[in-house]
């Protein structure tokens, strides 16, 4: 499924909906193939929420498709980003490129982070790239803060089950919600 993404418009904000993730939805977070090797990470998050275990939220704008990403992982083998008591974890949280630096990152993350207060969580972490500038930046302005640094050693199976192992040093980041 090939996903339209028109420029954006003056006031495109007011147009977005951002929402719970469907099943609908996976294939169009591949973004016209740039992501078509997190197939199986993309459905494997969207059986943990159905599970309970995780949140994915989209961000959709009429006429442009999905235009953001983000998950929230509730509980995992590392207590110290979700406990599945009191600390969430966001990850893959992306924005596509026509549509940053316009409020968007902000506005999703202000939708997650309410969505966790109201779960009754108190904390919330994530970890950004040490070479994503923009995205640290965007972090520190909403309030998160430095807690330590992650080797960022991670593997997955790509879309044709191939193991593909990803070093990607990053910062830890935490926020009290």
């Amino acid at each position: 499924m090939t996903e339209l993404v028109a420029p954006p418009t003056e006031s495109f904000m007011s147009q977005v909906h951002i929402r719970p993730l469907t099943e609908a939805d996976l294939p169009a977070l591949e973004w016209d193939g740039e992501f078509t090797h997190f197939r199986r990470v993309y459905a494997n998050a969207y059986k943990r929420m159905k599970k309970g275990l995780a949140l994915l939220w989209v961000a959709a704008l009429p006429g442009a498709g999905l235009i953001g990403q983000t998950f929230v992982q509730l509980s995992c083998d590392r207590p110290e980003l979700a406990d599945g008591r009191s600390r969430a974890y966001i990850y893959s949280f992306r924005v596509r490129q026509p549509y940053r630096r316009a409020g968007l990152g902000a506005h999703m993350m202000d939708v997650v982070e309410s969505d966790l207060r109201q779960r009754g969580l108190a904390w919330v972490t994530l970890n950004v790239a040490k070479d994503n500038q923009g995205a640290l930046e965007l972090y520190q302005r909403l309030g998160y803060k430095i807690a330590a640094h992650e080797a960022g050693r991670w593997s997955y199976p790509d879309h044709k089950g191939i193991w593909q192992q990803v070093i990607e040093p990053a910062w830890r980041m935490v926020k009290r919600l």
